[in-house]
């Protein structure tokens, strides 16, 4: 069973919830990675010589950032092996893209996904959206798992907020410390995340430190250490460092992640400064409020997916493939 999947996908330079994902899920997968400025590759060369050499009726799981914007190489393919097509998020979805790049990229997706034998989206509602913009029948859903956490001990129980995700757009860290800035109170924000140009844009005040991407130790300190996980982005598919942050019976205030947050956190309207304004403001005001959503992280840590339930999903949908 192949796996093709991103050259970076093991760079700890460069994490995201997709590579881990990957990595969690590949045990005993032939991985096939490819390089590339996914999804739009200058050069298709790379990913079309991997295709070429998986012999004719080959399972074969693609990372759809790799895939799904090159149907012209992806869908001949198609044809010959068994492929499924794994959609972390719909090409069209990234932020800042203009009109006419997102219907392009969305007309390419399309293309691939209904010549795909088998299409797995990670999370319940990204799954009802991939069937209603591509006219799919069915679209399989693995959620990702979590690992077992300590609980998180925090500071002082309010005013440590945490927020891990890569600086760009699509996190919403404009949103997020707009709405914070607006608040006459005392707080300190860490944002733990790959450095992309974007942060140049984001307002600079000395409450906000941005460490970088972390691992291990340095990761899992980080998340004891927070007394609130709040993660402001304006789309998302799962939201993974949510499930991470309830792992650790974190506290979290969150936009763009139902299927993620589930009953453990509140939801705030994605985008939405003042919402975001009128929820920092109950955490700081609220006592009940902090501890209704320490019981509710506490209460879904107790029921999140483990990652060998993700991986044995993943198996059941691939060996639908098989003959």
């Amino acid at each position: 069973m192949r796996f093709v999947l991103p050259a970076d996908v093991g760079d700890p330079a460069s994490p995201s919830g997709g590579n881990v994902y990957d990595l969690r899920v590949s045990a005993g997968m032939d991985l096939l990675t490819v390089a590339g400025d996914w999804p739009r590759p200058a050069d298709p060369t790379a990913l079309r010589q991997t295709l070429a050499q998986i012999p004719d009726g080959e399972v074969v799981l693609l990372d759809g950032l790799v895939g799904c914007g090159l149907p012209e190489v992806v869908v001949p393919h198609a044809r010959r092996l068994r492929l499924a097509v794994l959609v972390h998020l719909p090409l069209a979805d990234e932020t800042g893209l203009d009109p006419a790049t997102a219907a392009l990229l969305d007309e390419k997706e399309g293309q691939v996904l209904r010549a795909a034998s088998a299409v797995v989206a990670t999370s319940p509602t990204a799954a009802r959206e991939i069937r209603s913009r591509h006219g799919l029948g069915h679209v399989h859903v693995v959620v990702p798992g979590t690992d077992p956490a300590p609980v998180a001990t925090g500071t002082d129980g309010v005013h440590h907020l945490l927020c891990v995700a890569s600086i760009t757009p699509r996190k919403g860290h404009d949103v997020l410390l707009r709405a914070l800035r607006r608040l006459d109170r005392d707080w300190r924000l860490t944002c733990v995340g790959p450095h992309r140009p974007f942060l140049g844009e984001l307002p600079r005040d000395e409450r906000v430190s941005f460490p970088g991407p972390l691992a291990g130790e340095a990761l899992t300190g980080a998340y004891l250490q927070a007394d609130l996980f709040v993660l402001a982005s304006r789309a998302e598919t799962y939201g993974m460092v949510v499930t991470e942050a309830l792992a650790h019976g974190l506290p979290v205030i969150a936009s763009a992640v139902p299927d993620a947050l589930g009953d453990g956190g509140l939801l705030v309207p994605a985008g939405d400064e003042n919402a975001w304004g009128a929820a920092l403001t109950r955490w700081f005001q609220d006592q009940e409020l902090r501890s209704e959503l320490r019981a509710r992280a506490l209460a879904r840590r107790a029921v999140l997916s483990t990652w060998d339930e993700s991986t044995e999903d993943l198996r059941r949908v691939l060996a639908t493939l098989r003959p």
